[in-house]
């Protein structure tokens, strides 16, 4: 991207692009502070898909007519997105999945077969379910061994513990880049270089960081690496699997059925090159160029720039939430993500989140998908607001403002 023209970061210009910006709330003007979750999809994402719906759709790589091809273009130029995107060595690095839960199922299915009784598998107190869960799988199906890494006192990975943890038995090392709940931004080029000394694998759930970080993955030099894209302002049912060319090779595939395969008899079967020998069936097509069209979109900004805007955003609520009394921040290292999990005294996450959505204000409420987290910090559930690209300062103040009434309500 070092040749290209980057545009200037003008907010209202971004929220113009952004079609249900514009809608209303309970008569309020929707603030929209739940992207941790999923984030809304600009016109060049919502186009772009339903453009090829329109002009254009056929299945990929099966077919020699026009539209098949012109469709297995745009589905690969998008492969070529991701790619460029992550700094990856090559497009067959790429393997598209349904989700970042998928991608990680891939990794533990494929080597499933390799773990023995005892193998260990090192994971964080602060894992989202998805990086979490396939893991209970080995542990439950293989008698692989979870390993469990606890925190600093401000949120932080305890580095220490982690260096502790490896030993001669340790298989794999699977760590979210930057957490759903607290925003924590792990030192991810540290625990790769850490494994490889060692010899063990490593999975990174990057479903939080690939909006806010730079990334490179021949930089990172982890194993795998994974992503959705509806957290990338792009459609749901599409996410990637990035992987080494050699750990990619090694997983035995994960479903089977047409594209994966180079030749079937009745005897045998031989298996596609990467990444088709990972992506069984018809792909999520229209998803896929989705997700090209996001990239495209995001990446002619200045990482910089979001990164100044999303920052400034944090510190203004960081500030303004520092007056309610009785609210607590969960997570507060100094190099967060702008993701803000907090709690009440005397005020149920549930309820707070309910309120806040009578004044336009769309927040998250619960476990997040982190209930180890959770039980760690001994809370049941918190309120989380997340900032993003389109989010302004004013909408920082309402945000504000809707906790100041429902403290008021509930307290």
């Amino acid at each position: 991207m070092s040749s290209m023209t980057y545009r200037d970061f003008d907010i209202e210009t971004i929220r113009a692009e952004f079609p249900i910006l514009q809608r209303q709330i309970n008569g309020k003007p929707l603030v929209y502070l739940d992207n941790a979750a999923s984030a809304q999809k600009p016109e060049a994402v919502i186009s772009a898909m339903a453009d090829q719906a329109r002009t254009a759709y056929a299945n990929v790589h099966r077919g020699l007519h026009t539209l098949a091809n012109e469709t297995t273009d745009r589905y690969e130029q998008a492969r070529k997105s991701v790619q460029t995107f992550l700094n990856a060595p090559s497009e067959k690095n790429i393997v598209f999945t349904k989700g970042a839960t998928e991608g990680i199922n891939i990794v533990a299915a494929g080597l499933a077969e390799t773990i023995q009784p005892g193998d260990e598998i090192i994971l964080s107190v602060m894992e989202h379910h998805s990086n979490i869960i396939p893991w209970h799988f080995l542990r439950e199906r293989c008698g692989a061994v979870l390993k469990w890494i606890e925190l600093t006192e401000e949120g932080g990975l305890d580095m220490a513990a982690l260096e502790a943890a490896i030993g001669p038995k340790t298989r794999l090392i699977a760590l979210s880049h930057m957490s759903n709940v607290l925003g924590t931004v792990n030192d991810v080029k540290k625990i790769t270089a850490l494994a490889r000394a060692a010899g063990v694998l490593t999975l990174i759930d990057g479903c939080q960081a690939v909006v806010h970080l730079d990334l490179d993955m021949i930089d990172l030099d982890c194993d795998f690496y994974v992503f959705s894209g509806h957290k990338l302002y792009g459609p749901t049912g599409i996410g990637v699997l990035y992987g080494q060319t050699e750990a990619l090779e090694a997983l035995r595939p994960f479903q089977g059925g047409g594209e994966m395969i180079e030749t079937v008899s009745r005897e045998a079967v031989t298996y596609n090159e990467l990444p088709y020998r990972l992506e069984a069936g018809t792909p999520p097509i229209l998803e896929a160029i989705g997700l090209g069209a996001a990239i495209d979109w995001f990446s002619t900004f200045k990482l910089k720039d979001i990164q100044a805007h999303e920052d400034a955003l944090y510190a203004h609520a960081r500030e303004g939430v520092s007056a309610i009394n009785g609210l607590k921040i969960y997570g507060e290292t100094a190099d967060k993500g702008p993701v803000m999990s907090f709690s009440l005294i005397g005020a149920h996450p549930h309820d707070i989140s309910q309120i806040a959505d009578k004044y336009g204000v769309a927040l998250r409420a619960g476990h997040h998908c982190a209930q180890p987290l959770m039980s760690y910090m001994e809370v049941s559930a918190t309120a989380r607001a997340s900032f993003g690209i389109y989010n302004t300062h004013k909408e920082v103040d309402n945000f504000i403002e809707a906790l100041e009434k429902a403290c008021k309500m509930l307290v």
